[in-house]
């Protein structure tokens, strides 16, 4: 596949010389959550600023930061999926982890046994508060303690792109 960073890139043979942060910014910004069945465009790469955010209001390490900052980046080369479609797919989260696995070397992203789990555990928690803001029908579930304030508000993509650049590189310059 062609990406924005003007590179060739086979997504199931992905090495870590193919992942470049400027494409993952840029498509994750473009991608909106819920599949696009939300109130407004609320893109990946927002929702992934504030996991990492509120990851690092929790006082985590930027080892865990930052999977929760590149914990959707697999979406950058293969389209996500809804959960109840994706758990039928084993072979497209085989594709989806071995993929993450990849993104999260590129950046020297390593994480002790106990952290592994810390940025679903993020990502649940932004989900939930994202569900009761968002999406129509669900203004009545009950609302998350979250230490971080979530920016839930609409942005013009190129905004959040920057953003998630700038962020990134923030948090990998002293790895």
């Amino acid at each position: 596949m062609n990406v924005y960073s003007g590179h060739k890139v086979d997504p199931l043979h992905i090495k870590k010389e193919d992942i470049y942060l400027e494409d993952i910014a840029h498509a994750l910004s473009l991608l909106c959550r819920g599949n696009g069945h939300i109130k407004y465009f609320y893109s990946v790469a927002q929702h992934s600023l504030n996991c990492a955010k509120e990851a690092q209001s929790r006082g985590y390490s930027k080892h865990v930061v930052l999977s929760c900052l590149f914990h959707d980046a697999s979406e950058t080369y293969m389209s996500d999926l809804i959960t109840p479609i994706k758990k039928q797919m084993k072979e497209y989260q085989v594709i989806e982890d071995q993929l993450l696995e990849t993104i999260f070397q590129a950046f020297h992203i390593q994480l002790k046994n106990e952290e592994k789990n810390i940025w679903k555990e993020m990502d649940h928690l932004l989900l939930e508060a994202e569900l009761k803001e968002m999406m129509p029908l669900e203004e009545d579930r009950p609302t998350v303690t979250l230490i971080s304030v979530p920016d839930l508000n609409e942005h013009y993509y190129r905004e959040i792109e920057e953003e998630f650049k700038a962020y990134a590189l923030q948090l990998l310059e002293d790895l």
